[in-house]
Parts: C-alpha cells; sequence; structure tokens
C-alpha cells in the first residue's frame, strides 16, 4: 500500500505586514521528515534578534547564512521562489518569466528574467511552532525549526563582484547545476571563489525533466571538473527507467518521494520494499547508490567505518541518521580532496525543493561551525576567536613594544582582557546600495557580540564614528525594523554616511566613539574589488550649456551587460536626464625607453601656507617578470606596486632610525614630518603623475618610477611639507614622462590594450565556427579545448598593499584529477551500458570548452555574435589576463577609431 503525505499550506505572510521581525511564520504545514516523512515535531519561535545571551548559542546552531550560486539560467531564482513558498514565506509561486519573483524584484531584472544583484531574505525551515525539548536526540537537524539566512546571487560574468561580497559573509552554498548543460563555466568561476572562502557546498542538479538531461554525466562532471568526489544523495525517478521525470529516491533514507501534479506540496512516500514491487529497476539502483554512498564516507569517515562493522558490512542496514551524521563531517571537517553530496530536482515542476531545504539544514553549518574568520590588528594576523580570547592582542603588544620597555606578561594580558570587555560587536560592511525609499543601506554580517540601535559604530579603515539609527531584516526588497542584530546573523544598517563595502564597523560598551587601542586598527579580511574593464560616457541633458568632452560623465564596469543595466536603472529607475555615449576600452600607455633623471622643485602656496619641496624622478620600462630592481632592496626607501607600476625611493643620505615606538625618523626631517609621512607623500604625488600618460592621455602601465629625494637639495625646514613633497613628486614624474617624447632615445609611449582570459562553452557542432572565429577574426589564440584551466585569481592591475588579502590558491591544485570512471553516477535515459563518459548521446550536442585569450576591444557585443554561431546556445565568461602592446597597425586602427569617435 503507497503511503501518501500531503504537504498543506496555511496562512502565510508578507514582511510588509510584519510589525516584528519574526512575528507570524503561523503554518501548520508540514515538511518532509528525512528518517521516516512523519509529522515534525513542534519548536517555538524563533525570538526577536534583541535576544538574551541565554539564547544566543542555541540560536545560533539553528540558523543557516546560505547563498544560491551557479551558471546563469541554471535555476537559482526558481529555486529560490520555491523555497520561499513552501516554507510559508509567500501564498503564491512566483514565474521569472511572469516577472513575479521575491528576489528579482528590480524592474530591469523582471524584463530580462536574470538576477542582477543579490537579494537577501529569511525564513523558517520547517515551518510552523515545535519545541526543542520534544525532539528525539537521534533525529535529523530537520527535526527542528531553522532559521534560513539566505543569498540569491548573479550568474552572469558582469556581476562576479556580486557573488565574491556575498560568498564573503556566508556559511554555506547551494550550487545549482543545469542537468542539461552539466558544470558550465561560470559554474567553475564561482566554485573556486567559493573554495577561497572555504564554504562547505552541496550540488542540486536541476532541470532534469527538460530533454537531454543526465544526471549521471552530470555527477561525473562534478568529479571531473569541480575537483571533488561526489557523494550521491539522491537519484532521479524517471517513469519506466526512460520516462518522465516523476520524483528522487533517496539514497540515504532508502525511499522514492513522487510528486502529484501541482504546487508540489503533495507527494507520495514509497518504501524500498514497495519499490520493488512498483519499479523494481529504480529499487535495484537505489541499493547500489546506497553502497556507493556507505563505501564513499567510509573512505574519508573513521565513525562511518565503525557504523558498517556494527551493522555485520550490510550497507542497507546503516542507519539514515548515522549517514547524515557522516556526510555532515566529512564536508564541514575533510582534509584535502572533500566530499560533495548531490541531490536531484526540477524546481519549475515543484520536484525536489523540500529535501533539499532538508539538506540545507542537515548538512551546512552553523555560524558557530564554520572556519573562525581571519582578523588582523595593529598589523598581527590571526583568529576571531584568538581575538575574543585575548591572545592576539598580547601576541600585538609584544611586537609593537620595543624590547626593554615591555610590560610584564600578567599586566599585559589584563590589559587585553580589559580592552576585550569593551568590544560590543564586530562586522563587516559587505553591500552598500542607495535605496530611493531608505536612503543608503549598508549590509553587514555581524560577526561578534550584536549592533544594537542607535549605537555609535567606529569605522576602522576610515577612522570615524557614525550613529545607526535604524536597524533592518530585509526580505528581499521589503523591511522589517529591528532592535538589533546578533551574532551570526544578516542585517542591514540605514543612515551611515561613510561606510564603504569591505569596512569594519565596531561598536564598544557604553557607546564609546573610539574603542581603545590597537582595537580601533581592528579589520576583519576585507573583500576585494575587481577592476572595470569597459566604460561608457554619460553626457547629462541639463538646462546650462557645456563641452561635450568636459562634460562627459565616465560610468564604468565589468561588461557590457553591466552598463547596460547600469544605464538603464539610471535613466528609468532613478530618472535622471542623460543619453549615453558608446562603449569605451580602457586602454593604457607604457614607455618604450628611459628618460633621464629630472629634478623639480615645487615653491608655491598651498592653502595659504608656503609649501617648498624638491624631488628627482627618472622613468623606464618595467616588466614584473624580467626587469631587475634598479638597486638592492635595502638601499630603497621603499618599493610599491600599483595599476602594473612599480615607484622605488630612494633617500641615501636621509640617515632614517628607528624610535623606541617603532616609528622611523630622520634627524634631517623638519618637525611634524616623520619618513612614512615622506613616503606617502611621494607615493600619491607619483601615482596623480601616472593616472595620466604623456602622448595619449590615457593611465600609464609597465612603467617604473625612482624618486630620489637629497635632503640637502630638496629638503626646505618647515616649508617642506606633506602637500609640498607631494606635489614635487607628481612635477617631477610629468615631466619625465613628457621628456619620454621629446628624448631621442626614448622612442616615446605606445598603447597597451587589455587582453583577456575567455572561456567558451558550446555544443560539439558549433565548435568548428567558434574557433576560427576567435582565431582570425577576432585575433584572439586558442590555449586549449576542453581542458580545465583555472581562471586567473591575480589581479594584474591591483597594488601589492593588498596582497595579504588576494585570493588564496585553489586548495585542490595541487592533488590529482578525479577518474570519473570511478565515480558512482546512475545510468541516464538511453544512454547505453558501455557508455562510463561524460559525453552525452548525441555527440552534436556534447559540450565542449574553448579556452582563449583575446584582446578586449574584439569581445565588445561577442554575446549576439557567439549566440547566432551557436544556435543560441553558447555562453562565455572572461577575465582580465594582462595588458600588451599594441602593433603599429593595429594602435594606428585603434587611435583612428577614437578620434572618429570624438575621443
Amino acid at each position: 500500500m503507497v503511503s501518501a503525505l500531503f504537504l498543506r499550506g496555511a496562512r502565510t505572510h508578507r514582511p510588509s505586514a510584519l510589525q516584528s521581525s519574526h512575528s507570524a511564520l503561523n503554518c501548520s504545514k508540514f515538511a518532509l521528515y528525512p528518517a521516516s516523512l512523519s509529522e515534525r515535531t513542534c519548536l517555538p519561535k524563533l525570538p526577536r534578534f534583541s535576544t538574551c545571551a541565554a539564547r544566543l548559542q542555541e540560536n545560533l546552531d539553528r540558523t543557516r547564512n546560505i547563498g544560491i550560486i551557479a551558471h546563469i539560467d541554471a535555476g537559482k531564482t526558481t529555486t529560490t521562489e520555491r523555497m520561499l513558498y513552501y516554507s510559508g514565506f509567500t501564498r503564491r509561486l512566483g514565474d521569472v518569466d511572469e516577472g513575479s519573483t521575491v528576489t528579482d524584484f528590480l524592474p530591469a531584472e523582471r524584463a530580462r528574467g536574470i538576477t542582477i544583484q543579490s537579494a537577501a531574505i529569511t525564513f523558517y525551515w520547517p515551518p510552523g511552532e515545535s519545541n526543542v525539548a520534544q525532539a528525539e536526540q537521534a533525529s535529523p537537524k530537520s527535526a527542528s525549526r531553522h532559521l534560513i539566512n539566505l543569498i540569491d546571487t548573479p550568474g552572469h560574468a558582469d556581476f562576479t563582484f556580486e557573488v565574491l561580497r556575498s560568498l564573503r559573509i556566508l556559511d554555506g552554498a547551494v550550487c545549482i547545476l543545469d542537468g542539461v548543460a552539466g558544470v558550465e563555466a561560470q559554474t567553475e568561476q564561482v566554485w573556486r571563489q567559493a573554495s577561497t572562502y572555504n564554504i562547505p557546498r552541496i550540488v542540486y542538479v536541476n532541470k532534469l525533466d527538460r530533454d537531454g538531461a543526465a544526471f549521471g554525466r552530470t555527477v561525473r562532471e562534478v568529479a571531473s571538473r569541480l575537483g571533488g568526489w561526489p557523494a550521491v544523495c539522491q537519484i532521479p525517478w524517471f517513469e519506466g527507467g526512460n520516462g518522465r521525470f516523476l520524483g528522487v529516491a533517496d539514497a540515504i533514507n532508502l525511499q522514492g518521494l513522487r510528486w502529484e501534479e501541482g504546487d508540489g506540496k503533495s507527494l507520495k512516500s514509497f518504501s524500498l520494499h514497495q519499490l520493488d514491487e512498483a519499479e523494481g529497476h529504480l529499487a535495484q539502483e537505489l541499493r547500489r547508490a546506497r553502497v556507493a554512498l556507505v563505501e564513499l564516507l567510509s573512505e574519508h569517515d573513521e565513525t562511518m567505518v565503525e557504523k558498517f562493522l556494527e551493522c555485520e558490512e550490510d550497507h542497507l542496514l546503516v542507519s539514515p541518521n548515522d549517514i547524515l551524521e557522516s556526510v555532515r563531517r566529512c564536508l564541514l571537517e575533510g582534509v584535502g580532496r572533500k566530499i560533495i553530496p548531490v541531490f536531484a530536482g526540477a524546481s519549475f515542476r515543484n520536484i525536489g525543493v523540500q529535501p533539499l531545504l532538508d539538506g540545507v539544514v542537515n548538512l551546512l553549518p552553523s555560524p558557530p561551525e564554520t572556519p573562525d574568520p581571519e582578523v588582523s590588528i595593529g598589523g598581527v594576523r590571526g583568529s576571531l576567536r584568538r581575538l575574543l580570547s585575548g591572545d592576539l592582542l598580547v601576541e600585538q603588544k609584544e611586537k609593537s613594544t620595543p624590547k626593554g620597555k615591555q610590560k610584564k606578561k600578567s599586566a599585559v594580558v589584563a590589559d587585553s582582557r580589559k580592552a576585550i570587555e569593551q568590544l560590543h560587536g564586530c562586522a563587516l560592511a559587505f553591500k552598500v546600495v542607495n535605496d530611493a525609499k531608505r536612503g543608503v543601506l549598508v549590509y553587514v554580517r555581524v560577526y561578534s557580540g550584536s549592533l544594537d540601535r542607535n549605537s555609535l559604530l567606529f569605522n576602522t579603515n576610515l577612522n570615524v564614528s557614525e550613529r545607526a539609527p535604524r536597524l533592518l531584516k530585509m526580505y528581499a526588497n521589503d523591511a522589517v525594523e529591528v532592535d538589533s542584530i546578533p551574532e551570526g546573523q544578516i542585517g542591514v544598517v540605514v543612515g551611515l554616511k561613510h561606510t564603504r563595502t569591505g569596512d569594519t564597523l565596531v561598536a564598544c560598551s557604553g557607546n564609546r566613539p573610539t574603542p581603545p587601542e590597537p582595537l580601533n586598527t581592528l579589520q576583519l579580511r576585507p573583500i576585494n574589488v575587481p577592476p572595470p574593464v569597459f566604460f561608457a560616457s554619460g553626457r547629462p541633458e541639463l538646462h546650462v550649456s557645456v563641452d561635450e568632452d568636459s562634460g562627459q560623465t565616465l560610468l564604468s564596469g565589468m561588461g557590457e551587460l553591466h552598463l547596460e543595466i547600469a544605464r538603464d536603472r539610471l535613466i528609468h529607475d532613478l530618472k535622471a536626464k542623460a543619453s549615453m555615449g558608446r562603449i569605451e576600452i580602457g586602454y593604457r600607455e607604457c614607455p618604450l625607453g628611459s628618460s633621464g633623471p629630472v629634478t623639480k622643485i615645487f615653491d608655491k602656496e598651498i592653502a595659504g601656507r608656503k609649501g617648498k619641496a624638491g624631488c628627482t624622478a627618472t622613468v623606464e620600462v618595467f616588466d614584473p617578470d624580467t626587469s631587475p630592481p634598479p638597486v638592492d632592496n635595502a638601499a630603497a626607501l621603499s618599493f610599491k606596486l600599483s595599476h602594473g607600476n612599480q615607484i622605488v625611493i630612494l633617500a641615501p643620505e636621509l640617515q632614517v632610525e628607528t624610535n623606541k615606538r617603532g616609528l622611523e625618523e630622520s634627524p634631517l626631517l623638519p618637525p611634524g614630518l616623520d619618513v612614512d609621512l615622506l613616503r606617502t607623500a611621494l607615493q600619491n604625488g607619483c601615482l596623480a603623475a601616472l593616472a595620466r600618460g604623456p602622448q595619449f592621455t590615457f593611465p600609464m602601465h609597465s612603467t617604473r618610477v625612482t624618486l630620489t629625494i637629497d635632503p640637502a637639495a630638496h629638503i626646505f625646514g618647515s616649508d617642506t611639507t606633506p602637500s609640498a613633497l607631494s606635489a614635487a613628486a607628481r612635477l617631477a614624474t610629468s615631466t619625465a614622462l613628457r621628456d619620454l617624447l621629446s628624448c631621442p632615445t626614448a622612442n616615446g609611449t605606445c598603447l597597451m590594450e587589455p587582453v583577456m582570459h575567455v572561456v567558451i562553452s558550446v555544443d560539439e557542432a558549433s565548435l568548428g565556427a567558434v574557433v576560427h572565429d576567435i582565431s582570425s577574426s577576432r585575433g584572439g589564440h586558442i590555449l586549449s579545448l576542453d581542458e580545465d584551466l583555472p581562471l586567473p585569481t591575480t589581479d594584474l592591475t591591483s597594488s601589492s598593499s593588498s596582497s595579504s588579502s588576494s585570493s588564496s590558491p585553489h586548495p585542490l591544485e595541487d592533488l590529482p584529477a578525479i577518474d570519473p570512471t570511478k565515480v558512482y553516477a546512475p545510468p541516464d535515459p538511453f544512454q547505453s551500458p558501455s557508455t562510463v563518459d561524460a559525453s552525452l548521446p548525441d555527440s552534436a550536442h556534447r559540450p565542449r570548452t574553448i579556452t582563449a585569450k583575446v584582446p578586449l576591444k574584439e569581445m565588445v557585443g561577442y554575446l549576439k555574435h557567439l549566440r547566432s554561431l551557436s544556435a543560441g546556445r553558447g555562453t562565455f565568461v572572461m577575465s582580465v589576463d594582462r595588458f600588451e602592446k599594441m602593433s603599429a597597425p593595429r594602435q594606428k586602427s585603434v587611435l583612428a577609431e577614437l578620434r572618429g569617435g570624438g575621443y
């Protein structure tokens, strides 16, 4: 007899109708219970965000901060909509095509059917009231009610930064794959980004209802292209083995789940014995899936080996809860190559989303279970846990205090504990947006303590304090005011004027405006903003007469779609009267030779105060791979890499000394001017000069500037201020750059263009046409076909000062590749028994990957052209690889085009 379980919906809400942060999810509907599909026990509602400390740990253990990541069109937003519907958050199913989704609320998103900006939303799973005390100890975590903070991220490569800043604050992620397309290019990109932050992930293979869906092939691609061992927790249930997609067979609980037609709230569960009678082939495959799962877990988890032996080595007798706990341990604590839990479904057909939510709660970590966030304080790096214990402060004080002046260890420990007691909260601002109704919204993740309404927040990056008059909990574009945002939660601060993406916000007890030293230097790991590669001019249509060139305002972005969206929002959403110019490329200018030494003395009044300083500058070609250093590192006052250039400061006669406080000083400098101020002023002046080339006015690249300071000739007592030094360095550097054009041996300058690392995904039938187009028509260079080459993670234009926070190497890059033939994957419909590779039965539609390097100029408008070459199936992602010098004919052509376009 087939048992039936109906997921009954009850009264739901929209957050705008709420009067408190979590007032009414009064749902009586059931959710899937992974062990027996029985009715869940009831839990009380989670308390408001202004919770007492006694309940904090319990609440944190039942909180999940997750993100949805995937390639574009894999079904992220559709899956999110189903999650909101089944959790009781919404009354109806949102549809991307109709523009009725909750998380895609911008007009541009609904018009295009794509996600443009990440959206945060909060809901409970399972819905309804429960009691923690009633939950059985052996029950899975999904037996009790959990708070889920979910962020739906964009899939288009132009909006990679939206994904990056979301991943920075997440504890876990669901990676959605298209069951037809498999692992696509942008999927690999976001997977690597998540690996940078060590984020545990589960995989959900979506769209298994479509023709050509191949779950088995996709599982093997997870192994070969994502670098992990797939732990197949579910297999698809096709009617008769090769018919329509009906549901999933659960390898953990040894049961089949078949969804009824409709909104997906009604489904039937089949035991293994019932499957033997109804779908014998599926029952046998489910047994093979359970065996493969237990075997895989036994290779990574010793506890699973013990459980397996206790069950007399019978794979089918291992309890579902033991398997869940083993998968969770492997996912959160695995060393080296981790396993990747894999689920199946078809979100658009309302199949598989409830078990996926159970997987989120059962497998992904709570905030206390995530790796300890990295922090820096006073130049010393460590973990947040070491900071809160006081150990990091002790280490910082020991390193910063000169020998002979250090206090006793007990006194240092006491001072550190006293300082930590004043730390009321610490948060990272990961996103700043301007809302038309609410003003500037600063999205924050609280890592320690809490942020309270009306508290003073100290920005350790900018050294300013701002009051937080309002705190919000966001539900996509709706919001609810709260009194406090506690540790482990995501919220919004309204009313901050100075905070930027990546800033660290610190709150002190007693509402002190400034934290005690060295807490005022505390910084959580920042977020690196990728450099823009496309530019477009905007000409304001104002009622004044302005010059067309000088009146242009430049918009910069990561790609054509990014700029198109910005233009639409500027004109339609913000009602700005402006017309957009054509897309421009961010070219660079580089020297072809060396200038002689140029000495300049700056002698003018600055803001009513006399300023006088001098500097000598020399400009030459710089290549980080081949250019030798101009002097020994010890002889230089500083070396700085910035935007592909190198700045070297020499001061051989300065007599630099280190004082008792660890600061560099010189008796030859006037009072108030130390060595660090001197160094910073000279670098800033040089950077200002390098921002504009002498011949084509593009920023300089591949340029080394050597600045020399002679105290006797360039320092003029109290008249030498940091502003005067900066002006002198700018003047000397600009003159040296102009000398490149007038000096016969310098050969002037030439243009450089950005060259992109491009990964194109097409099918076999379109491969030849796309390769020919890239190599012949666009001047690109094909690097490989179907090879999993990692996209470059180094920002070639970033400053070395931020190298400490750059992406770390991929943790699996040194491990051997996984052989897909050794991975368990169920057979796909219409697949022959001998097919064990990742190929589709129809070779013409077999996915192929092209890796190439192409000038950025040739990639403008490429997406439309690629779609025409590949019958609409082709996609690509690209990132800046490097800047390369143009040939003389190409430079002439580009310059003619720029001048003809009124540049």
